[in-house]
C-alpha cells in the first residue's frame, strides 16, 4: 500500500495542473485564433511586426489592413497577432487635462531653467575669450 501512495499524490498533482494551468491556457489559444479568424473590415488589429492597423479589405485569408492614413498593408490572417477591443469614447476631463498639459514645454524645462543655462554658456564664453577671439 505504502507504493500507491506517492503514484496518487503524483496523479492528483498532475491533474491539478492541468485544471489549473494548462486548460485555461489552451482556451485562451482557442480564444485567440477564434477572434482572428472572425476579424472583420473596421477591426482594430496588431500584427506580428508590432503594427497596429485596422482591416479595410478581408478576402478568404488575405487581409488588408491600414496602418496610416492612405497606406494599406496586405498580409495574411497568420501575420495577425491580436484584434483589439474597440476604443471608448474619452471623457470631457480627460480632454481638459491634456489641454493643460500641452501647454506646458514639451521638454521639462520651464524658460527660467533654459534662460539661466543659455546665460551660463554666455557667461562662460565672456570669461574665456578675448575681444579678439569673438570676430
Amino acid at each position: 500500500m505504502t507504493g500507491a501512495t506517492p503514484l496518487i499524490v503524483m496523479a492528483l498533482v498532475l491533474g491539478v495542473l492541468y485544471v489549473m494551468r494548462i486548460r485555461p491556457q489552451r482556451q485562451q489559444q482557442r480564444d485567440a485564433r477564434s477572434s482572428i479568424q472572425t476579424a472583420g473590415v473596421g477591426d482594430d488589429v496588431l500584427t506580428n511586426g508590432g503594427i497596429y492597423g485596422t482591416i479595410v479589405r478581408v478576402d478568404g485569408n488575405d487581409v488588408e489592413v491600414e496602418i496610416a492614413q492612405g497606406v494599406t498593408v496586405h498580409m495574411t490572417r497568420q501575420g495577425i497577432v491580436s484584434v483589439l477591443p474597440p476604443e471608448e469614447e474619452e471623457d470631457d476631463e480627460t480632454e481638459d487635462s491634456e489641454e493643460e498639459h500641452e501647454s506646458e514645454p514639451a521638454d521639462g524645462l520651464d524658460e527660467v531653467g533654459v534662460t539661466g543655462l543659455q546665460q551660463a554658456v554666455t557667461n562662460d564664453a565672456d570669461a574665456s575669450g578675448t575681444d579678439a577671439d569673438r570676430r
